[in-house]
């Protein structure tokens, strides 16, 4: 397993090497116009025959510090930016992934799950990771829906620019956060930052509130509900712990591990309540 992480690790970086490479070296239909490429100086004389050729690079006094680079008559992004927007974004995507969206929550509930039926490495981390993975993107799916269509799909055809689609990308996600975050958490994080909390706040308020701000509130309260689900999940497990405890107590088989006995009956009763259906049910309509 190792192996193959190692072996994953590395074509990942060889592709994103060969992927910068072909976007900055790819020849591209940029043109360069020179500071001094603009001025009567640098125009040809008619009168004495010479052609109206631009200026060499070579011959730019200013070593080209004085240049404009536009990538096309509409002067949208270039391919070079383009490719370090593409490059810094994949970067945080982890970070975004987890704290803006309902990862959080799923992944912690499967933690308990685990924890509670008692098998340690069973289901392995890679399973609930991904399985959390997918989880989130079903969940999350008009979300990302609204986030292409109102800011990366206007910003890659150069109507708006890179400000401009941060801003439009942060009301779908303030619209989801805002049905999932308590108002006890935001009224927290509000008095933190010295601002005032209104006694019936809006949807209007509700978008004046820092972006900065509701991120912590809406981690907090995911946090909350994962825990409550938590504690629900650990009760019926608990009881067959107990139960299993005091039969081998009354038999007099106090060194034998109760966990060890009670381990089987407790996949039995998943099992018979079909508790992935049941608990991954659940766990979705909770963001419904």
């Amino acid at each position: 397993m190792k192996t193959i992480k190692k072996s994953y690790c590395a074509l990942s970086f060889i592709a994103a090497i060969l992927v910068a490479a072909v976007v900055l070296f790819s020849p591209g239909a940029a043109r360069s116009v020179y500071a001094t490429d603009i001025g009567d100086d640098v125009l040809s004389d008619e009168a004495s025959g010479e052609t109206d050729e631009p200026l060499d690079a070579r011959d730019d006094i200013n070593n080209g510090l004085l240049s404009v680079t536009v990538n096309n008559e509409d002067g949208s992004v270039s391919a070079p930016i383009r490719a370090l927007l593409v490059l810094t974004v994949i970067a945080v995507a982890p970070s975004l992934l987890i704290m803006l969206t309902s990862y959080t929550r799923v992944i912690v509930v499967l933690h308990f799950v685990r924890t509670a039926i008692g098998t340690q490495t069973s289901p392995p981390n890679q399973v609930m990771a991904g399985l959390a993975l997918f989880l989130t993107f079903f969940i999350m799916w008009p979300t990302f829906q609204e986030i292409n269509e109102q800011a990366i799909q206007p910003m890659d055809n150069g109507d708006i620019s890179v400000e401009q689609a941060i801003e439009a990308a942060q009301l779908p996600l303030r619209d989801f956060m805002y049905g999932e975050t308590m108002e006890k958490d935001l009224q927290l994080f509000m008095e933190i930052d010295g601002q005032e909390y209104p006694d019936d706040m809006t949807l209007e308020d509700y978008y004046e509130v820092p972006f900065t701000t509701v991120v912590p509130a809406f981690i907090i309260s995911e946090l909350r509900y994962a825990f409550e689900m938590g504690f629900l999940i650990y009760i019926p497990f608990i009881v067959i712990d107990m139960i299993v405890a005091s039969v081998l107590m009354s038999m007099g088989m106090m060194m034998l591990p109760p966990t060890t006995i009670s381990l089987p009956f407790k996949i039995l009763l998943f099992i018979l309540a079909d508790g992935w259906n049941l608990l991954i049910g659940s766990l979705v309509r909770t963001f419904q």
